[in-house]
């Protein structure tokens, strides 16, 4: 609480202009920005495993957990998750979209993914949406395999942290 603290400091000067409401807006701001971060901290990266590889993915918190998620493919550069959004957010179980983009150009990688929680949506977007226009191009859409990529393994084992081995280290000839 030392930013609160900052805070009724510097408003003690000027007591005569703000109000006690004002700095109660501001103490439940400090409040909700502090709460938010302890969340973002609370997050928890999921496991993935593909191709022998393991590591830990830390955007898929931001996905609804047990969701039905449908690949969507073949997308133009104009295409960004407002778009992806629009076309899909007639669906009624629809969560959110996303489109995957390179994270050093900012283009599309030129696919997404749409998220729904009845899979009975899920299959009507699928029929209905597959090769429809969005943007520029008619996408292709199949269902998501994002849960086959879990590592199941690494979620059951208790977390800890590695510990470092000390290695002696070899005295040579000129050290006694």
């Amino acid at each position: 609480m030392p930013q609160v603290q900052q805070v009724q400091q510097l408003f003690q000067k000027d007591s005569q202009i703000i109000t006690p409401e004002a700095l109660a807006t501001v103490k439940a701001a400090i409040a909700n920005s502090e709460k938010d971060k302890k969340i973002e901290a609370n997050k928890k990266a999921v496991p993935r495993k593909a191709a022998g590889q393991s590591w830990e993915d830390p955007t898929l918190a931001d996905w609804p957990e047990n969701d039905f998620r449908l690949f969507c493919g073949d997308l133009g550069n104009e295409v960004n998750d407002d778009v992806l959004t629009k076309a899909f957010s007639k669906y009624p179980s629809f969560n959110m979209a996303r489109v995957i983009r390179d994270k050093w150009t900012g283009k599309t990688r030129g696919y997404g993914f749409v998220s729904f929680a009845n899979a009975s949506d899920l299959a009507a977007a699928l029929k209905e949406m597959n090769g429809k226009y969005v943007g520029n191009r008619p996408i292709k859409l199949r269902k998501s395999t994002w849960k086959n990529r879990i590592d199941y393994e690494a979620l059951q084992k208790p977390k800890t942290q590695p510990q470092k081995k000390f290695k002696a280290q070899k005295k040579s000839i000129l050290h006694k």
